[in-house]
């Protein structure tokens, strides 16, 4: 076995405009996950209330467009 000596880390430290910087980035991520959070418990509840109303899914799949013939555009 080789044993490899451990080299040294050598750290940059934070300027204060970069500490700011990062600290806000957190803060940023943090509340984008609080965000993401609420909105999963609204949908949650939103759901729960239908199953409660007995609301069934739609029985016909629902389409990007409209039934019947498309309207013809005239090119200007």
């Amino acid at each position: 076995m080789d044993e490899q000596t451990p080299t040294p880390i050598k750290r940059d430290p934070f300027s204060t405009l970069g500490f700011i910087g990062e600290v806000l980035r957190g803060i940023g991520a943090t509340l984008g996950l609080g965000i993401l959070w609420a909105l999963e418990i609204v949908r949650d509840r939103f759901f729960k209330l239908l199953d409660r109303l007995n609301f069934r899914p739609r029985r016909k799949r629902a389409g990007a467009f409209p039934p019947g013939r498309p309207k013809h555009r005239s090119v200007a």
